[in-house]
């Protein structure tokens, strides 16, 4: 059985980290060790681990984490992570007990030395009530598709030892990033690795709650909310920073995905109908038209 290590950023979690910690004892994939980076304000969220490494038969292992918020605590955690593959865990949802065998399985028909990163589809829930799932893909992942929508929710990511390795050896050198899981997306697919999606049964009961670093949102007010923060700014503050670290790994890049980040951030400096005209020539696309459609209007309103 294959060894996967699990890596759980915590900040303030002590009140959902029981149920967390409980899924990752019934996993029917047994060959797991965690380490946790500890960004919390107070000590309840390390009293809830130290009680769970004293009854654990995995290794649990805890470090002090950035203080720089979720993204900086996982990339911390990326490059302090050992060798083979790598899981991701979010404080506060539930696994499904076949969440890292389903994962193993898919991982394993990959060769070694090309990167690969699994994902799956998720279930929002609130604790009680469980909600309509995240759709399976509309179309295929890739690189043209990582630079303007992230598909890998990374409470699902799990990377090969491969992928593991690069992105361990880059995480320090990147700076800033939006978040781990879109910058893990790029760089997989942005180096011709393998982008693997899982279309089946939901692998996480996804938490939604006030405290969510970014959530799922649903229904009219999520969408307004998320327009609204288009029309500040936070779209392309999001592309500053991962074309930034896509900059820092760009000679691990394919030639040609290399060349269309470069025409992606030359189009970008365009307005109106001229940066349109470019952008729509890259063959950029998110999974579902409305969403391609809604990007290709932030490209023309000079919001990216």
């Amino acid at each position: 059985m294959t060894d996967i290590q699990i890596l759980m950023g915590v900040c303030d979690g002590a009140d959902y980290l029981p149920d967390q910690l409980r899924s990752l004892s019934d996993q029917g994939h047994e060959a797991w060790r965690l380490l946790v980076s500890d960004d919390s304000r107070d000590d309840r969220s390390r009293e809830v681990i130290d009680g769970f490494k004293e009854h654990a038969a995995q290794e649990v292992r805890l470090a002090e984490g950035p203080g720089r918020g979720f993204a900086a605590n996982y990339m911390a955690l990326i490059a302090q992570s050992e060798p083979g593959m790598l899981a991701f865990a979010d404080q506060d949802d539930v696994w499904m007990p076949d969440k890292l065998a389903r994962a193993a399985s898919a991982l394993s028909g990959v060769r070694g030395d090309i990167p690969a990163l699994y994902c799956a589809r998720v279930r929002p829930w609130d604790g009680t009530r469980r909600w309509r799932p995240t759709p399976p893909l509309a179309r295929a992942p890739g690189f043209a598709n990582a630079l303007v929508e992230n598909i890998a929710m990374g409470n699902t990511i799990v990377l090969n030892a491969r992928a593991a390795a690069l992105a361990r050896a880059l995480a320090p050198r990147v700076g800033p990033v939006f978040a781990h899981d879109w910058w893990l997306y790029q760089l997989v697919s942005g180096v011709g690795g393998t982008v693997i999606h899982d279309d089946g049964a939901p692998v996480v009961l996804y938490r939604q709650h006030g405290g969510n670093a970014i959530g799922v949102g649903r229904g009219l007010a999520a969408q307004l909310r998320r327009k609204r923060a288009v029309l500040k700014g936070a779209l392309a503050e999001r592309l500053d920073l991962n074309t930034a670290a896509l900059r820092a790994a760009r000679a691990q890049l394919t030639p040609q995905n290399a060349a269309l980040l470069d025409a992606f951030e030359a189009a970008r400096l365009r307005r109106g109908l001229s940066g349109l005209r470019e952008m729509s020539g890259l063959g950029l696309y998110r999974q579902r038209r409305l969403g391609t459609a809604g990007f290709f209007g932030a490209v023309t309103l000079g919001l990216v």
